[in-house]
């Protein structure tokens, strides 16, 4: 069970800010997470629209899609950081 939360408007897209999943076995990497996380429903679907740009923080450290979450007990999901 990992808890996740998310971020701007991808919180506001899906409509929660965070949740506790029980995430599949199969959903080992943040980009596999990011396309699991897109078949859950409309809210999520259009929130994983650009899965690309989406951003990803495992117990609060910056990962790339490519890499585990394996024994993640906080996974963040967000948008890309604008400056300014």
């Amino acid at each position: 069970m990992a808890r996740i939360v998310y971020f701007a408007w991808v919180r506001e897209k899906i409509g929660t800010a965070e949740e506790e999943l029980d995430i599949p076995s199969s959903v080992t990497t943040a980009g596999e997470l990011i396309a699991y996380l897109a078949t859950r429903g409309e809210n999520y679907e259009a929130a994983f629209e650009f899965p690309d740009v989406i951003r990803v923080a495992v117990n609060q450290e910056h990962v790339e899609h490519d890499e585990s979450i394996a024994g993640a007990r906080e996974i963040g999901i967000f948008p890309p950081m604008t400056g300014g």
